[in-house]
């Protein structure tokens, strides 16, 4: 069973389905935050998970500086694969290379399409048909990584910014597990 940690930011909702699913690929067991407060920790803790919160803004401009900090709690772990779920920063080069193949994101369009933010708002704008998630590999080109899986819903009459996201929240939280699940039984045994 794969080691895994969940970087997050917020209310963690793709956390939960992560701790929810059941499977027996991978354990989570750490959560760090950048931000203090965030919902997400205090799932993390009812769920029994460690939790660090690592506050981005201590480092300044040095985005570097505050990835390694996460890096050498991650190694002192011995963690597997890193998870981010509403984890609301742009790695840098170290930390994706470092991570390479271990490193795994939840997007909300169907990749290529919209890399970013604002993935619904821009799906309606274009006046797209369907809209979804997409579970990639992270690379250092912003959402561009190998996709290991998609879930898609179609776009109604009327749907908002707002509706759309609550629409697909339940699509994210099926899919996003059962990748997981399936890129920890694809890696090999250590990192």
């Amino acid at each position: 069973m794969k080691r895994v940690a969940v970087l997050i930011s917020g209310r963690g909702t793709n956390l939960q389905a992560l701790i929810d699913a059941k499977q027996d690929a991978y354990k989570i067991v750490l959560v760090i935050s950048n931000v203090p407060g965030a919902e997400g920790l205090e799932k993390a803790r009812r769920a029994g998970i460690e939790t660090l919160v690592i506050d981005h803004k201590r480092f300044g401009k040095d985005r570097e500086a505050f990835e390694r900090e996460i890096d050498t709690e991650l190694g002192a772990r011995a963690i597997d694969i890193v998870a981010l779920a509403g984890f609301m920063r742009v790695l840098t080069p170290f930390f994706v290379r470092a991570w390479a193949g271990h490193l795994v994101n939840i997007h909300p369009s169907l990749l290529p399409k919209y890399p970013g933010t604002k993935t619904h708002e821009r799906a309606l704008e274009a006046g797209d048909r369907e809209h979804g998630a997409t579970v990639h590999l992270v690379v250092e080109e912003v959402d561009a990584g190998e996709i290991l899986g998609q879930a898609t819903l179609q776009i109604e009459p009327g749907d908002t910014p707002e509706t759309l996201a609550q629409r697909l929240l339940p699509l994210e939280h099926d899919l996003y597990p059962r990748c997981l699940a399936k890129l920890a039984r694809s890696l090999p045994e250590s990192r």
